[in-house]
């Protein structure tokens, strides 16, 4: 018997990512998402055997992989199987105040994709799983067969951006009334009957829907832009952070994480209101995000939603000039600072107060799991 082959893994925007993150020898690197290592073979070749990679990933499969594929360098590696979040743990547990470069790939992998076992694709019939961490508790298939119909609604309009939502989410429920969901195709022709079939469009009707159930299973959303705040923190002055996201709602959370620790207002709010902190921890050195070239696209069509964004930490926080920017409107308009400050506040209560997306999902993992 054949053994299996391996899963294919093209790491995605390979170059840009090592123009972003300047690995010098001798300095200690940290890939959040290690996946099959792509990216981590690349790191440890220009450590030039010193130096240190961390690698971290909730897919235990995938960690297994990466530590076969770069075992010609173990002596540089030491790997995790942790979500990107506990890294500030996981640094203090090897005791490394601050790192040199840190990189994170967000969204799910090329092999969990082809891996119709996973249940993350449409492709192929498979169980209707979703987790990246398999140790987890809780499926998409739990959540499918559990939320209620407003609950299911929110996720895909929240986290798929789904114009059918309701419709879909109706459909679902009048279906597991008879018959609950436990397969990835059976979830996929139901939303392609409720949204009338392809109709020559390129994207699967059901595209939507399972990025909304994956990113509600793997929390992906939940403390991403804490855990930016958190790994500016544990980089040295010139380190680098470069983060590459595969959709709209991942890139909104790190291009606004990254422009309020480069001391920009990321409130919204007239400038004489603004309360953002302003303090600058990080120079941005994308001012656009970086995408994959045609020549890549070509090799690896997942590459043409990828979005790289990278900063630079600068030597301690400095101050942006934004009080000046309040008191010199106060003064022309006879403010005092008591009364610039109420009017933020009235600001504040007029603003759409949406839950945010950690909460939502807890409340919907707390029903889930009282239904079971």
């Amino acid at each position: 018997m054949m053994a299996a082959a391996a899963p294919t893994h093209i790491p995605v925007l390979l170059q840009e990512v090592m123009r972003f993150l300047q690995v010098r020898p001798g300095g200690v690197y940290v890939d959040g998402t290690i996946g099959l290592g792509g990216h981590g073979k690349e790191i440890l070749a220009r450590l030039q055997g010193s130096g240190r990679l961390i690698g971290l990933d909730r897919d235990q499969d995938a960690l297994v992989q990466a530590q076969e594929r770069l075992s010609w360098s173990a002596g540089n590696l030491q790997l995790f199987h942790e979500d990107f979040r506990s890294l500030p743990a996981i640094l203090n547990q090897v005791e490394v105040p601050a790192v040199d470069g840190l990189l994170l790939d967000l969204g799910v992998s090329s092999p969990q994709l082809d891996t119709p076992s996973r249940g993350f694709s449409f492709q192929a019939p498979g169980p209707l799983d979703m987790r990246m961490d398999r140790q987890q508790p809780g499926t998409a298939a739990d959540l499918v067969n559990s939320l209620s119909e407003d609950e299911l609604t929110r996720i895909f309009r929240q986290y798929g951006e789904e114009p059918s939502a309701r419709r879909i989410a109706s459909a679902i429920l009048r279906r597991r009334r008879t018959q609950r969901f436990t397969r990835t195709d059976e979830l996929a022709q139901l939303v392609e009957e409720v949204k009338g079939g392809r109709r020559g469009k390129k994207i699967h009707p059901a595209t939507r829907i399972f990025q909304a159930l994956r990113i509600a299973v793997n929390q992906e959303l939940q403390g991403l832009a804490e855990f930016l705040h958190q790994a500016v923190q544990r980089l040295k002055s010139g380190g680098r952070l470069v983060v590459i996201s595969f959709h709209s709602l991942e890139d909104r959370i790190v291009k606004r994480a990254l422009q309020k620790e480069a001391g920009r207002c990321v409130c919204r709010r007239p400038a004489h209101l603004c309360d953002c902190p302003r303090l600058i921890h990080i120079r941005i050195l994308t001012r656009k995000p970086v995408t994959a070239s045609p020549s890549e696209t070509a090799k690896n069509p997942r590459a043409r939603s990828a979005k790289l964004r990278a900063a630079e930490r600068l030597n301690g926080p400095q101050p942006a000039d934004q009080q000046k920017t309040r008191t010199q409107y106060n003064r022309a308009n006879g403010l005092s600072s008591a009364d610039s400050g109420q009017r933020a506040g009235m600001f504040e209560a007029a603003k759409d107060t949406q839950p945010p997306s950690g909460a939502l999902l807890k409340t919907s993992w707390v029903a889930a799991s009282a239904r079971k």
